[in-house]
């Protein structure tokens, strides 16, 4: 699997192993086939895990993982990894929040992952009405000086927001965005900056909760309840993005690209966005390994002009989402607010 060096002596996997569908969301998890699956990950090149201090059980899944294998690790059988995590304080903690509460969090994710430093801890914040969010960053970068952090990323911030961070000397290596063929909201201003500071994105909801996929096509539309809270979220952003007609288009027209290549939809819109400007990583939220055979396919092939402008007949017809990256989502009295949970810490 291809690697890409986001900062010097730091390489992460162009595919990231995703570790939301493992917090309960997506059904029940066997502890054992989710180790077994990680190690499988790990040995196909797929090094580089994406997790958070809110996903529940999560980051004590991957420490049990670093755990089973640590004799295998050191005798150099399988290649070291990489584990990303986040820093997400509650929503009923923004207006009070002090560098001990940050503390708290980050060394209960250091022991969770059995780690005696972090990789990256990717910051996250509800609401912006509450300030604090710049003197976090701050301590999060403190945290970074002590030892504890190697290095600081965002996620699901805003460009000015990302822009006062640096201004007050905060380092930020990456930033993990919501971007997809159906949600570009990334490419109106936060591209441009994201090359200025030299700040690659991590990227999710490449294909959707699997929306974007051949499951789909030629499919009605689903009813609620859905499957799983991913197939919740995306099917509103695929609303946002001019309704179920429109997405069985562009599902058709990657399904005669896909033919080109031998690969699946979800390949070719994963590729679609890994080709785009300053984008590291993609992160796969797949429930085991037998998905890895279609994603080692990623390195073989690359979409051409024909294949982006096919693409392009269809996603320039698209209504949305408009407006600032995440700026929906962050409306708790909005429909893509309101499936949020905002206070997962706290339990």
């Amino acid at each position: 699997m291809q690697r890409i060096e986001i900062r010097p002596g730091y390489s992460i996997s162009k595919v990231i192993k995703g570790g939301w569908h493992l917090a309960g969301g997506h059904g029940k998890i066997d502890e054992n086939k989710a180790l077994e699956d990680m190690y499988e990950f790990v040995k196909a090149g797929i090094t580089t895990f994406d997790c958070a201090d809110i996903y529940t059980g999560v980051e004590e899944l991957i420490g049990k993982f670093r755990e089973k294998y640590q004799d295998v690790f050191r005798a150099g059988e399988l290649p070291q990894i990489q584990i990303h995590t986040k820093y997400v304080p509650d929503y009923s903690a923004l207006a009070t929040l002090k560098k001990e509460d940050t503390v708290k969090i980050i060394d209960r994710s250091l022991k969770r992952l059995k780690v005696e430093r972090l990789d990256l801890v990717q910051f996250s914040w509800w609401d912006y009405q509450f300030p604090k969010y710049l003197e976090t960053a701050i301590h999060l970068t403190e945290l970074q000086q002590s030892g504890k952090i190697r290095y600081v990323g965002i996620t699901n911030f805003d460009t000015p927001r990302i822009k006062e961070m640096l201004d007050a000397g905060v380092e930020i290596t990456t930033n993990q965005v919501q971007y997809s063929l159906l949600d570009r909201r990334v490419e109106k201003n936060m591209t441009a900056l994201a090359q200025q500071y030299d700040i690659p994105f991590l990227c999710y909801g490449s294909v959707a909760g699997g929306f974007l996929s051949d499951r789909y096509l030629e499919v009605p539309d689903p009813t609620q309840p859905y499957e799983n809270r991913s197939l919740t979220k995306y099917r509103l952003i695929i609303d946002e993005f001019g309704g179920y007609e429109l997405f069985q288009e562009l599902l058709k027209i990657l399904r005669n690209i896909a033919n080109k290549y031998n690969v699946g939809i979800a390949e070719i819109a994963s590729k679609y966005v890994l080709q785009k400007t300053m984008v590291a990583s993609i992160i796969v939220g797949v429930r085991n390994n037998k998905h890895l055979g279609s994603l080692k396919k990623l390195d073989d092939f690359n979409l051409d002009s024909d294949d982006l402008k096919a693409i392009a007949k269809i996603t320039d017809r698209s209504e949305g989402p408009n407006g600032p990256f995440y700026e929906l989502e962050r409306d708790k009295t909005g429909k893509h607010g309101s499936i949020m949970k905002y206070n997962l810490n706290e339990s």
